[in-house]
This record gives structure tokens, sequence and C-alpha cells, in this order.
């Protein structure tokens, strides 16, 4: 069984080296580990650096195309390299890579297909009390959108087997982490999730420049994500808001037309025949928009068995740059 650990990287010139030399080569159940890094348009030494530091694949991106891009870029070569289980953790060494074993260790035993290490969010200093809030917050939310029971949705630790892995496909351009969740629980596969340990901070996160830019992604993110998986779901709520006073409207007018010929009461009907009408549109587009999730599905399904079947290079992937066997050819 083979396990590969991809690193999706960003000018981690200072840290990724120390990420990579923390990652177990040996693990209980795995035959091998290999490493990739994922270099996201660095403009430092990073790439340099990973292969130095040991990294067995260096996928270069062409340009910087986003965390959510170089995630699946990373997804993509990982099964075209024949991986069988792929673990995704951050280049800064946020992740304590001994927790690597327990985190594949249900997709080993075949309990689950995605597993996601829940950090102790209320044991790390360096996330102030809104930021923990928040995390809280967003997680609930995402286990409501989801029907999953995930406790720490943003997690970037994560371990997929490779079915989960190859049914994967991230339209998101932020990140990956909530999007991937909801469209595993609409997909039906199996996840759960075990606790890992963080090491020490040693700088901000780089994908919000503060609070409000995280709620705010956050918020657009999910929605955007369910509108795509749940689209009847989403489209009759919104229909069932404008078509409930509509009716209520309707009513109101019938009754005084019963009582006193509904004099001076037009308005109401009025009102009500726009909200019904933008019901009735709202209701349409659900219809419509269900039957492209079907399409979509069907897609998706289509790409999957070719991900499974052989390599897939990703479009924005410039090269495959392998230290070992190709360091001066490189």
């Amino acid at each position: 069984m083979k396990l590969i650990v991809q690193i999706p990287a960003l000018n981690e010139e200072e840290t990724l080296a120390e990420a990579i030399a923390a990652i177990p080569r040996k693990i209980a159940g795995v035959t091998s580990v290999e490493v990739l890094v994922i270099d996201d348009g660095s403009t430092d030494k990073t790439v340099e650096v990973a292969r130095q530091a040991g990294a067995d694949h260096v996928l270069q991106m062409s340009s910087h195309v986003g965390l959510a891009r170089s995630f699946l870029s990373g997804i993509e070569e990982c099964l075209a390299l024949g991986a069988d289980i792929i673990v995704n953790t951050d280049a800064d060494n946020q992740y304590c890579a001994d927790d690597i074993p327990a985190l594949i260790a249900p997709v080993i035993e075949r309990r689950a297909q995605i597993v996601v290490g829940a950090r102790p969010i209320t044991e790390i200093e360096s996330f102030s009390p809104i930021k923990k809030a928040l995390q809280r917050l967003g997680s609930w939310v995402v286990r409501l959108a989801s029907g999953t029971d995930i406790p720490d949705a943003p997690s970037g630790f994560r371990a997929y087997g490779r079915d989960a892995a190859a049914r994967l496909c991230v339209v998101n351009t932020y990140t990956y982490t909530l999007e991937t969740i909801i469209q595993a629980g609409r997909k039906r596969i199996p996840m759960t999730s075990v606790p890992v340990r963080v090491n020490t901070v040693t700088r901000p996160s780089r994908l919000f420049t503060g609070i409000r830019q995280y709620i705010t992604r956050s918020i657009k993110t999910i929605l955007r994500v369910f509108v795509i998986y749940a689209p009847l779901r989403f489209f009759l709520t919104l229909a069932a808001i404008f078509a409930l006073p509509g009716i209520a409207g309707i009513g109101r007018f019938l009754f005084y037309y019963v009582t006193d010929g509904g004099a001076g009461h037009i308005q109401s009907l009025v009102l009500s025949g726009v909200l019904l009408a933008m019901a009735t549109i709202l209701f349409a587009v659900g219809i419509l928009a269900d039957l492209i999730a079907a399409n979509r599905s069907l897609l998706e399904d289509i790409r999957a068995r070719e991900l499974l079947r052989g390599p897939i290079r990703a479009p924005h992937a410039k090269s495959v740059i392998r230290p070992v066997e190709f360091a001066d050819a490189s």
C-alpha cells in the first residue's frame, strides 16, 4: 500500500524542510511513503529546498493558482503516481506529522475513506477567542450543510483513500477544506475524524488578512457549494419564503372579499401575485438547477473513472521534478 504525503507550498523556503523532515517514512500497514510538494508559483527557493530536503516529487504550477487549485492538482498527481492513500498537510509544519499513522488508520481499516484531523482548538494559544468561536461556528454550519459530524472542518490535515480522492472535484478557488467536506457528505463518502496535535505556529495564515475576510469568504464558499450540490432544496426554500406570504395575502384578500366585497384591498392581491410569480420562477430555476446537478454528477463520475485508470496531469502543472532520478536533467 502506497502513501503519498502532499504539501501545497507558496514561498515556504523557511519551514518546508522542517515539515518534510518530520514526515515518518516507515508506517505499519504501508509499504512505501513518498512526499509530493506542490509549488504554487513560488518566487523564493521553495523548489530547491523541497529537493534538498528529500521530497520524492515536486509538482510546479505554471503560475500562482491558489490553495484550492494546488490541492486538487496535487490529488490528481498523487493518483497518477499510484497512491493508495493521500495525506494532505501544510508546508508551515503546523500539524504534527507523528500523527499521520493515526490519521490513516481508519482508511487502512476500511472504516472511512476521508479522515480529518481535529485540532485541539480550545488549547491553541495563537488562536484568539473570536477565532476559536468562529472555528466552532463554521464547523457547525458545515456539519449542518453536509450532514456529517466533523468537529474541525477548516483543518487541512487529512487522509484520503484512492477512490474518495478521485471523486473530489473542487470548484472554489479560495480553499478546499469546507467544500470537500460538504461535497463528500452529499456524495455519501464515509468520513470520520481523529484528534491530532499541532506544532507552534511560526507565522499567521496567508489565506485571509482578517476575521472579516475569513467570515465573508467562508459564507460565500458554504452557500456556493450548497447551491451546487443541493440546488433543488436551496431554491425550493427560497420559493417557499416568497410563496407563503403570497398565499397569506391572497387569503387576506378573499376574507375581505367575502365580508365586504374586497374594496380597498386590491393592493394585497397585486403584491401576492408578484410574490407567487417570484416563487414560481424560483421553483422552475430549482428544477433546472437540479437537472444540471444530475448532469454534473455524471461528469464527475466519468472524471473519477478516468483518474483511477491512468495518469492525468493537471492543466495548471508546468513540470514534475523527481530529484532522485532526474536531478541532473532538470
